[in-house]
């Protein structure tokens, strides 16, 4: 799509947020988040929601004790230093894999078809692990339709995830999931056109509010941004789909 113009925003983080459990409703707890703090959706908002709630909500929670490592987790945790039983999560989830630096992180393309440290994996303490969500897009549209039936304004959902690049230390944020939004979008100036990962633009700008840990905030609600409304999803962009 064509950009429409964006000379402004508001974002904000729906807080306090309790802590959720296996099998909870997502989308009733954030109406409920939203009623208790008084807050109103308005039409056209997007809500940026953290995976790992995602996938709590899902039960994708995985017991380590489960899971035997092969020989090759076993060597890769001896270089990283890795529990061998999260290294084999990753090399079950991914297609292929590389090492940032020699110790790592581990950079890998998930069978989903997204390139994610890790793989998505996200520790649990030190008894488990969450795995990323079945279908990330389609999470994002069943939320989406929840939090249109609950509280009658049509937003847009966009489920984003931790992510470090190879060539820097620290995490940024990407989209994995969208509903309601489109992916890509095209700026035009001065006769020069430029495609761009919109829902990751997204993503990273909730993600100055949502932090990477301890905040506890896991949705940001971002509002006056112009975009053209989708269900294509995150994986319509990727070079590599599932």
């Amino acid at each position: 799509m064509t950009a429409a113009p964006t000379s402004g925003f508001s974002a904000f983080a729906l807080e306090p947020f309790p802590e959720l459990q296996p099998g909870d409703d997502l989308a009733g707890t954030i109406t409920s988040v939203l009623s208790s703090t008084g807050t109103e959706l308005r039409d056209g908002d997007i809500l940026v929601v953290a995976s790992k709630v995602v996938s709590i909500a899902e039960k994708r929670y995985v017991d380590l004790a489960s899971v035997t490592p092969g020989p090759e987790a076993l060597e890769l945790s001896a270089r990283t230093g890795k529990p061998a039983e999260i290294i084999q999560l990753i090399l079950d989830s991914s297609s292929e894999h590389f090492l940032a630096t020699d110790k790592g992180p581990i950079i890998a393309r998930h069978t989903l078809g997204y390139q994610l440290t890790s793989a998505g994996i996200d520790r649990a303490g030190t008894e488990g692990a969450w795995l990323l969500p079945v279908d990330p897009d389609a999470s994002a549209r069943a939320l989406r339709d929840a939090l249109i039936t609950y509280t009658g304004s049509h937003v847009a959902v966009v489920i984003a995830d931790s992510d470090g690049r190879a060539d820097r230390r620290g995490a940024t944020v990407i989209s994995i999931g969208a509903a309601g939004v489109g992916p890509l979008r095209t700026t035009e100036h001065a006769g020069k056109r430029q495609e761009e990962t919109f829902t990751d633009l997204i993503a990273a700008a909730a993600g100055i509010i949502l932090g990477q840990r301890g905040r506890g905030a896991p949705v940001a609600v971002l509002r006056g941004i112009a975009y053209e409304a989708s269900d294509e999803g995150v994986a319509s962009m990727l070079h590599h789909r599932p």
